[in-house]
């Protein structure tokens, strides 16, 4: 557990520990809602910020930290931020984009950046280029990063093919692939993958979209901790080392979902969530993209 997090962490291939808890800040768009959701979280103990080009709140997040930080005592290197390039900005413009969102998100770095999308927008999922496109912008973040513009470089979306294939070609390791993942999606292969080559798997959508709040065995389960299905849904995954990115607005629900550390779910429970898998995706499939 790192000193400046008010939750424990995860030790990256860089050297720097990453939180086990972030906020997933998908579908916040108003200077509003951003703030009063990273005010919720900051205030529960929240110390990590997920956000992407394309969610178009980067700019908004930037103001809310620069002006929350200080009523709770914090400064820019006690939280992790996380951002994502554009689909769009994909190959020859992935310094463009990477670039603007350091500068909407008015930072001098950013704790971790990723590659959101293995294809790029306005390609067919076969087109040869998707291929090297995605290699192109690797080798521009393998770029910021050696310049401490990107204090971590890593993946969305990958597919164990894409994982492997990158990691024949990079220079830089990448240090975390974030992915769906909930007890109807473990990806096991995937996961094996991350872990052959150290890098952190991490997770979102834990909820599958809020589809797995109802599943009944993991309302039993919850109901037998006298937890709430998201809490049981989150430790599942924290307890395995893998960091988790619940998003909400609601500041009620963000404090409830940061209470996922005082209490550990029983091997045998641990071992009937696992057992819900059927390879369900309830996001967007990679899985064609060549």
């Amino acid at each position: 557990m790192s000193s400046s997090s008010a939750t424990p962490s995860v030790l990256l291939n860089t050297g720097v520990q990453m939180p086990l808890l972030g906020l997933g800040t998908y579908k916040l768009m108003s200077p509003e809602d951003v703030n009063k959701a990273v005010d919720a979280a900051l205030q529960a103990g929240y110390r990590a910020f997920d956000s992407a080009a394309v969610y178009q709140n980067e700019a908004n997040l930037g103001r809310a930290l620069k002006e929350l930080l200080p009523k709770y005592g914090l400064r820019r290197e006690d939280v992790f931020i996380t951002s994502k390039l554009d689909p769009k900005d994909q190959g020859e413009r992935a310094m463009e984009g990477a670039l603007q969102s350091l500068s909407l998100l008015d930072l001098d770095y950013i704790d971790l950046y990723l590659i959101h999308w293995p294809g790029t927008l306005g390609l067919e999922p076969t087109d040869q280029c998707n291929q090297s496109n995605r290699a192109q912008s690797w080798a521009t973040l393998e770029k910021l990063h050696a310049e401490g513009k990107l204090k971590a470089i890593g993946v969305s979306n990958y597919t164990p093919a894409h994982m492997r294939q990158l990691m024949q070609n990079c220079k830089t390791r990448p240090a975390v692939l974030q992915v769906e993942f909930h007890p109807q999606f473990c990806q096991t292969e995937l996961r094996s993958v991350c872990e052959e080559h150290g890098v952190c798997f991490q997770a979102y959508s834990s909820l599958g979209k809020g589809q797995l709040i109802a599943d009944p065995v993991i309302m039993e389960v919850a109901k037998n901790y006298g937890r709430t299905t998201a809490q049981v849904l989150l430790r599942w995954a924290v307890q395995q080392e893998i960091p988790v990115l619940p998003k909400s607005s609601n500041p009620d629900r963000i404090n409830d979902n940061a209470k996922i550390f005082d209490f550990t779910l029983s091997d045998a429970d641990m071992d009937r969530l696992s057992g819900l898998d059927c390879g369900r995706k309830y996001c967007r499939d990679s899985a064609q993209i060549v």
